[in-house]
């Protein structure tokens, strides 16, 4: 058929739907040369007319015309409403398998809506006489046989993005000219909700677009054009002779609107022009915050967290119990249904119907109930996504009973579905604003009629206020949920002090007296949230954690919910953004079913249990309940904590070594060390010195004269300011004195170091002369054996799976605490026994030569001699100083590093590592098994944690 002939026959037709409709799509077939259902599918799974006219009830489909992955395709009569076909199929999508197009036409004109999750809408509309021209026939053919050309080439995040860049630049200069930030965010928050509202014809005829266009000819009319605006959409009323609807809600409650100059009227319409009807709620809140609240200014150009990680928690809190349960149900209804159709009575058919009405009607009624919290809720992200998830559950439970031979159900799930307690002003508003709009998408998208009277019912649901903590220091309550989601402040102990002050965190620590001392502040909504499981007001919960969740005191709320309940969903290691950096963090979905026997997951993998380290259960050993053995204790320690630039470069310390002696007669030799870092230990040395007045006062330290004034400089005005009174009235010693260490180290040679954080986990040697930074840790002990020990493939394994991970490269955090402290060393080589106690011990001797001799590779790897020269210091009492022979040298040293020696791992390093691997695996007494290859790393662990029971029973 040409285009021509099909242009003459369907131009003069009036025939009806019914009449035409099959017969108008199979010409098109014709023409556009592609496949006819019957041609392609002769079963109709895939291409077919009447998609779900199967159902119980028989009748009509949900789609006129459907073919899976391509579209789904409904008719009308000659001069209907095509807006109508199209809600029709927005409203079955979920019965078409969400085709990528959804298409509506008559006879004399075809209308393509792209249905791209995350993309920006395109509409194609195709007169009749357009097919003559090949572009819309080649489009047309697209639909059938390459729909993804179709695809619109802009997301929605693009459009939200540039959106939000927009507004940013609005609201600061509104805030320039003084105005309050939360006056300027209130007002800005309304212009986002009027464009989006007139891009969704809540707002008729573009009249927040022709008033911004008609304030760039009189700017300072711009204000009046808002204020009268508002004032109609806080109760109802008009607007340039137009009717405006009631919204208020809160955010329209009041006419108030800020003064604008052309300037910012030019934003204003820029930002008009553009669609507001595809803003992506799961991303706006987030870049609206980081331009109105004037704290986040700096992120204005940060990433944000997408909803397919919120999607990892969401999922297995809400949707995947909620979607089997609705499985169960359906079945039941499918079973009452055949009852019905097959019964051989009319009461007995009735009965059946009222029985599968009734299961689905208490499963919406349920739905209709539910209650979603995020306690630290943001601008809303995870609301947002909760309300789309019930909702989707809802309509698809509709759709599909409606396909089993129910009445038609419409959606009762709304956005007071979902809590939220959020301490940010700002966000708060934006979480309700997300909230709002995306509500709003949602009922247009799936073919329902927005609510009104009013259109924005008041949210508050959405707490502003402190989550944990009480305005008088008592515990704060949460509101019932049924499920507990979200993403709670990332802050380590160490900082909350700093961060939220003293007086907060003690009362917190007091509040909270059954949670453990120094946890990170992300524990205090653990541990709220269990509390909510164990009364019974909450079933699930799923929260982000800094990956750190699993090691130290964080663990025991773990431990805790593990040992009463189960987590039921975790990821142990993902990438996240927080305040516009990039972190790893944990993904923790638990519940109270702690005899529920079925399986759970672990990194998208279903495992038996999940520990309380994240770690799978069944085949692996729970080295959580590993324990402190007494024979370690005292022998590691963390370096020393300076607290201020008490740190100077190899040059000064050099200069002040040469200087003439002091007037107390004594060199400034005695208040200077090199120090070394995690760097410094896994890269090059850095060359860098402290300066340490330990031991003396304030008055004998002003003798040395160069590093106290240095001290005065640099150190004093950093301790003012901070609130440790110690710390502040001896600033010119380190802030942490390092009692332990000194004491250890007395009458030692040198030192076992390691980094606290380091891709592998690498120890070395390091002489005592030397001062260890902190975080990082010492070992006391100064014997090969003792060394040995630690750096075999049996404190590695074991180290690697009682530590926390850390920072964006997801390096292992070594602890004292739990990988130190709880490891069992070979019986008779404890670090409480003195080395020169089994110096004749075979074990001992095997494991120092094996250790020696790996340490003599490495450093004659990092320091080769022909490459190098060694050079005293400028004065006696320091370690020899390592120089390059020459530039050409110093390019090849400054690649010799440990780090990059243990990521190329040469054969030789390979051989050294197993030599010293058997020796402490005939030390352990399972020689014969490691030599057979028959010591998995798993039995290794198993081994490790049953001596380690037997050594700390009764600790």
């Amino acid at each position: 058929m040409t285009p021509s002939d099909f242009i003459r026959k369907w131009e003069r037709s009036e025939l009806k739907e019914s009449a035409s409709a099959q017969q108008h799509f199979l010409d098109l077939c014709e023409l556009l040369d592609v496949a006819k259902p019957a041609e392609m599918d002769h079963s109709g799974d895939s291409y077919c007319f009447e998609k779900g006219a199967t159902k119980s009830t028989g009748g009509q489909g949900f789609a006129d015309v459907w073919k899976k992955g391509c579209f789904g395709w409904e008719y009308k009569g000659p001069k209907a409403n095509l807006d109508a076909a199209y809600a029709q199929l927005q409203r079955y999508a979920v019965a078409l398998e969400s085709p990528p197009l959804l298409i509506v036409s008559d006879t004399k004109r075809i209308v393509i809506y792209t249905n791209w999750t995350n993309t920006v809408s395109e509409k194609h509309d195709i007169a009749l006489t357009d097919l003559l021209d090949q572009k819309w026939r080649d489009l047309l053919r697209n639909c059938f046989t390459n729909p993804g050309a179709l695809k619109p080439k802009r997301t929605r995040d693009d459009l939200t993005r540039e959106a939000a860049d927009d507004f940013s630049k609005l609201a600061q200069r509104l805030r320039d000219r003084g105005h309050a930030p939360e006056i300027v965010a209130h007002f800005v928050n309304r212009l986002v909700f009027c464009m989006f509202a007139e891009d969704v014809s809540l707002l008729p005829n573009k009249l927040f677009q022709k008033a911004m266009e008609r304030s760039q000819r009189e700017p300072e009319r711009a204000q009046g054009h808002l204020i009268n605006l508002f004032a109609a959409m806080q109760n109802g009323g008009e607007f340039g002779l137009e009717d405006i609807p009631w919204f208020n809600g809160g955010l329209f409650d009041s006419a108030d609107a800020l003064p604008m100059d052309r300037d910012d009227v030019d934003l204003a319409l820029k930002a008009a022009k553009l669609y507001w009807g595809d803003i992506d709620p799961s991303i706006l809140g987030t870049l609206f915050e980081r331009g109105l609240d004037p704290s986040k200014r700096s992120q204005l150009g940060a990433h944000y967290t997408d909803r397919e990680k919120i999607m990892m928690i969401v999922n297995p809190v809400i949707v995947e119990p909620l979607t089997a349960e609705w499985d169960t149900v359906k079945a039941q209804i499918f079973e009452e249904m055949e009852k019905s159709r097959t019964a051989k009575s009319s009461g007995a058919q009735t009965q059946a119907y009222n029985r599968a009405v009734k299961a689905h009607s208490d499963f919406i009624e349920k739905l209709a109930n539910f209650r979603v919290l995020d306690p630290a809720c943001g601008s809303g992200n995870f609301l947002y996504l909760s309300l789309k998830a019930l909702k989707d559950i809802e309509h698809k439970a509709n759709v599909e009973a409606e396909a089993l031979g129910l009445p038609r159900g419409f959606p009762r799930v709304g956005p007071e579905a979902v809590k939220g307690i959020e301490l940010n002003p700002y966000a708060a508003e934006l979480a309700r604003v997300s909230i709002w709009i995306g509500e709003i998408q949602w009922m247009r998208e799936n073919g329902f009629s927005v609510a009104d009277n009013p259109i924005l019912k008041p949210l508050n649901t959405i707490e502003c206020r402190d989550a944990i903590l009480n305005a008088d220091g008592t515990r704060a309550e949460w509101p019932d949920a049924d499920v507990v989601v979200g993403n709670p402040p990332f802050l380590g102990s160490r900082m909350m002090i700093e961060a939220l002050g003293e007086s907060y965190s003690e009362a917190l620590r007091t509040s909270w007296t059954d949670l453990p001392d120094k946890i990170d502040l992300v524990c205090y909504w653990f541990g709220k949230a269990w509390e909510q499981i164990q009364a019974g007001t909450t079933k699930r919960v799923g929260f982000v954690a800094t990956n750190s969740i699993t090691g130290g005191a964080n663990r025991e709320i773990l431990r805790r919910i593990v040992h009463s309940g189960r987590v039921v969903d975790a990821w142990r290691d993902e990438p996240w953004v927080v305040e516009g950096t990039s972190v790893r963090v944990s993904l923790v979905c638990f519940d109270g079913q702690n005899h529920n026997p079925e399986l759970v997951r672990l990194d998208g993998i279903s495992v038996p249990s999940i520990y309380s380290d994240l770690s799978s259960g069944g085949s692996t050993v729970d080295l959580t309940l590993a324990r402190k053995i007494v024979e370690n204790v005292g022998a590691c320690f963390e370096g020393f904590r300076k607290y201020g630039p008490l740190d100077i470069s190899g040059h000064v310390a050099r200069e002040w070594l040469r200087a003439p002696l002091n007037v107390n007669g004594l060199s400034n030799q005695l208040v200077l060390k090199p120090t070394v870092n995690g760097q410094d230990i896994v890269r090059r040395p850095s060359d860098t010195w402290i300066i340490d007045f330990h031991g003396f006062e304030m008055g004998e330290a002003a003798y040395f004269e160069q590093p106290f004034s240095h001290a005065l400089k640099h150190v004093k005005p950093y301790r003012d300011g901070v609130r440790d009174a110690n710390r502040r009235e001896r600033w010119w010693q380190f802030g942490r004195t390092g009692e332990n260490l000194r004491s250890a180290m007395f009458g030692l040679e040198r030192l076992i170091v390691t980094p606290q954080v380091s891709k592998f986990r690498i120890f070395c040697w390091l002489p005592t002369q030397v001062a260890l930074a902190a975080p990082n840790f010492a070992i006391a002990r100064h014997d090969d054996t003792s060394f040995g020990i630690l750096h075999s493939k049996f404190h590695e394994l074991w180290s690697l799976r009682t530590c926390t991970f850390l920072g964006k490269g997801n390096d292992p955090r070594y602890t004292p605490t739990t990988c130190f402290e709880t490891f069992p060393f070979p019986k008779g080589l404890t670090p409480d026994i003195p080395a020169e106690v089994y110096a004749d011990d075979p074990r001992a001797k095997t494991i120092a030569a094996a250790a020696a001799r790996l340490n003599d590779l490495r450093e004659n790897w990092l320091n080769p001699p022909d490459l190098i020269k060694r050079v005293p210091e400028v004065v006696e009492g320091y370690p020899d100083r390592i120089l390059p022979v020459d530039e050409a040298a110093e390019k090849i040293l400054k690649k010799r590093t440990l780090t990059n020696l243990y990521n190329e791992r040469p054969a030789w390093l390979g051989h050294a590592h197993r030599a010293l691997d058997e020796a402490v695996a005939e030390a352990y007494g399972w020689g014969d098994d490691f030599r057979a290859g028959t010591l998995s790393d798993e039995e290794i662990l198993k081994r490790l944690f049953e001596l380690n029971q037997a050594r700390a029973v009764g600790q």
